[in-house]
C-alpha cells in the first residue's frame, strides 16, 4: 500500500466522520447537556465503534452482506430501531427542566457515555459498506499487519478526535444557555433528525 493510498483512505474516512450523522448527533446533544468530559468519552466509544466496522470491512463483512443480504437488512433494522428509540427518548423528555446544578461530577459515568457511544456507532451498519468501497482499490491482498493498525488508528483518531470537538464546542456555557432557553425545542429538533437518521437507515 503506497503512501498516497494511505493518506487518501485517512481523508476520505475524515470527510465521512464530518458528515453529520446519529454520531456528531449524539456528541453535540452530549456536549450541551452532559459537558465536555462525558463528550469525550462518548467520542471514544464512536472511535471504537468506526474501528470495529473498520476491521470487518477488511475482514470481508461486505462479502457477507453480499451472500447473505438478509444478514444486512436484519442489522440495518436494528440499528434503525434502536436510533429511533433514542430519538422518542428525546422528544418524550423534551418538556422536561434540565438539572444544570454543579455536582462536580458529569450526569453519565464514563462507562456509561462510552457504550451510548459505541452502540449510536453500531447501531449504524453502513460504515462497513463505505469502508469496504474505500479500502477494496487502497488496501491489496498481503498488506502488512502494521499498515492495517496504522489505518485502523486513524480511523479511531478521525472520529474520536472530530467527535470529542463537537462536543467541546456544543459544551460552551454560552451553547448551554442557549440550549436552556430551548430546550424543548432543541431536543424535539435533536429527536426528530435522529429518527429521521434512523429511518434513512433502516429504509435505504
Amino acid at each position: 500500500m503506497t503512501l498516497a493510498a494511505f493518506l487518501a483512505v485517512a481523508l476520505l474516512h475524515l470527510m465521512a466522520a464530518i458528515s453529520p450523522g446519529p454520531a456528531v448527533l449524539m456528541s453535540a446533544r452530549t456536549g450541551v447537556t452532559e459537558g465536555m468530559r462525558t463528550g469525550a468519552f462518548l467520542a471514544m466509544g464512536i472511535g471504537v465503534g468506526g474501528v470495529i466496522w473498520a476491521s470487518a470491512a477488511l475482514f470481508g463483512l461486505a462479502i457477507v452482506f453480499q451472500a447473505a443480504p438478509a444478514l444486512l437488512w436484519a442489522l440495518k433494522i436494528a440499528g434503525g430501531l434502536y436510533l429511533i428509540h433514542m430519538a422518542w427518548s428525546m422528544w418524550r423528555d423534551a418538556d422536561q427542566p434540565l438539572d444544570m446544578a454543579e455536582t462536580g461530577r458529569p450526569p453519565r459515568s464514563a462507562l456509561s457515555a462510552f457504550r451510548l457511544g459505541l452502540y449510536t456507532q453500531l447501531a449504524n451498519p453502513k460504515p462497513a459498506v463505505l469502508f469496504s468501497a474505500i479500502f477494496v482499490g487502497t488496501v491489496p491482498q498481503g498488506t502488512p499487519a502494521w499498515v492495517i493498525a496504522a489505518l485502523l488508528t486513524v480511523v479511531f483518531l478521525n472520529e474520536t478526535i472530530w467527535n470529542t470537538i463537537v462536543a467541546r464546542i456544543f459544551s460552551f456555557q454560552r451553547s448551554k444557555a442557549a440550549y436552556i432557553s430551548l430546550k424543548s425545542i432543541i431536543d424535539r429538533s435533536f429527536g426528530g433528525l435522529l429518527a429521521l437518521l434512523g429511518l434513512k437507515i433502516a429504509a435505504t
